[in-house]
């Protein structure tokens, strides 16, 4: 039973390396400008959807994105939720200009130029069930539950449960075994 199961972790990673993939080299560069970085984590994000669980009663309606503040991140969230759903959820994107103006949302995304933000966005969301993703090392240590950073040329992601069941969401292990764990 334990080789079954370990063989169906795997097969689950194979997927998921393969879905990656694919979505990631299915759009082409986009000229001058254009952010990759930006294009693998709108992929990573949509795929941290399907290893959170949210609370029941957000599981209805939208799925609301925010993202503080001007961020390449935003322009392929923004093409992707034109495709894609959460679940049965459409996928919603909110900009939010200022820390103060956060509202409920199931992701909120932090841009490294607004790393300073994060205590109070912590703050605005306190009552919610949101999910805080960073781009700056050393956020998980302060309130981030998900931290893009960049090992060895290749982009990866810190995970810090203990933030994300703060908030009252649920973490896949499978997530876990993807991710750099921090507490």
């Amino acid at each position: 039973m334990a080789y079954f199961l370990n063989w169906k972790n795997l097969v689950k990673r194979i997927i998921y390396i393969i879905s990656f993939l694919t979505l990631v080299s299915a759009t082409p560069p986009q000229g001058p400008g254009y952010d990759t970085n930006a294009k693998i984590k709108s992929v990573f994000i949509y795929n941290f959807t399907k290893y959170i669980e949210w609370p029941k009663n957000y599981r209805q309606g939208n799925f609301i994105v925010g993202v503080l503040g001007e961020s390449s991140l935003y322009k392929e969230l923004e093409n992707m939720a034109k495709t894609k759903k959460v679940a049965n959820q459409d996928i919603e994107l909110v900009k939010f200009n200022d820390s103060k103006a956060i509202s409920n949302c199931h992701i909120l995304i932090i841009p490294p130029d607004r790393s300073d933000e994060l205590n109070n966005a912590i703050k605005q969301v306190k009552k919610n069930s949101t999910l805080i993703i960073t781009e700056k090392e050393g956020l998980t240590k302060e309130g981030a539950a998900i931290n893009f950073i960049v090992q060895t040329n290749k982009q990866k992601f810190e995970l810090s449960k203990t933030n994300v069941e703060k908030y009252n969401l649920k973490v896949n292990s499978s997530l876990e075994s993807l991710a750099i764990v921090v507490n």
